[in-house]
């Protein structure tokens, strides 16, 4: 037989309680959920009112969950789930009229991603599309605690059972500043490139792992100068001469010369990696992420 639950706390701040666990801030949590940090406080307090127990602990800087806290926390990520599986059967009753479509993507990404979501928003108007645009390390984070119904990535990760479609090709290029004595010289040779300071995406970038792995295999090592946390600051370093880098041709314009650069003609290159749809396969995905998949390699294939 049912019975009604006394349910104290609200979605609102189960909402709020969550953000705050997973950035270990009120202030991010602020942030992200755009409400003041006072707000944020008066949430959590209530909703510990509500349970009874404490939830959060600060140690140091940081803030730690208590145990009632984990609890809360899985507790409401699985309430979360339960609603998102509700607004997706609705929205298949409706015909995909409404529902919700949940992303994240690797940085490299918002070169072209958003002309897709953009062709399938004007398709679907009252689907609701959230995008968050991080690095590797984060999204595949994000895949870890399924925050989302798709990630886009050029390296799907190992430790976890995924199905990952490949979708887009990626072709990785080696661009030099302008003035730059190998431009223009034809078929370099790897071992050439070692004699030249390198300017790579950060530690975890998908785009770094994969010419790291390149060049490892092909006993070549690079002389990696710095590191730098966007596509667009490499740019600006390599125009202004601090050294080579490897990047993603979709990064650059169609005439790279416009930004102060030049793609050098290497041995093995350009290399093909491939962009993909990644997704948990213990979850079945919603009709709406099935839909945008659809919806992408029909226009691929077309």
């Amino acid at each position: 037989m049912y019975r009604r639950a006394d349910i104290k706390a609200t979605s609102r701040q189960l909402a709020v309680f969550e953000a705050v666990a997973r950035l270990g801030s009120f202030t991010r949590a602020a942030e992200a959920l755009h409400l003041t940090q006072p707000t944020i406080s008066i949430q959590i307090k209530e909703l510990t009112e509500a349970v009874g127990l404490p939830l959060l602990e600060q140690q140091g800087r940081k803030l730690k969950l208590t145990e009632a806290g984990e609890d809360l926390l899985h507790t409401a990520r699985e309430v979360f789930d339960v609603w998102a599986d509700f607004e997706t059967r609705t929205a298949e009753r409706k015909g995909l009229k409404r529902g919700r479509l949940r992303l994240s993507a690797v940085t490299t990404a918002e070169y072209f991603l958003p002309a897709l979501l953009g062709a399938f928003s004007q398709r679907y108007p009252e689907i609701d599309i959230t995008l968050s645009v991080e690095n590797r390390d984060r999204v595949v984070e994000r895949l870890e605690k399924s925050e989302d119904d798709l990630a886009v990535m050029m390296m799907p990760p190992d430790h976890l059972t995924v199905i990952a479609e490949p979708f887009l090709e990626n072709p990785l290029v080696i661009i030099a500043p302008r003035k730059h004595a190998l431009v223009g010289k034809k078929k370099l040779a790897l071992q050439t490139l070692a004699h030249y300071p390198f300017l790579l995406r950060e530690q975890g970038s998908g785009t770094r792992r994969a010419a790291q792995a390149f060049f490892s295999e092909q006993g070549v090592e690079l002389n990696v100068r710095m590191s730098l946390g966007s596509n667009e600051a490499i740019k600006h370093a390599v125009a202004a001469d601090l050294g080579l880098s490897l990047l993603s041709r979709h990064t650059l314009r169609d005439n790279p010369v416009q930004e102060g650069i030049e793609i050098l003609d290497v041995r093995g290159f350009p290399l093909k990696r491939y962009w993909y749809f990644v997704h948990r396969h213990d979850r079945e995905l919603s009709a709406v992420a099935q839909a945008f998949l659809h919806h992408v390699m029909h226009k691929k294939n077309r």
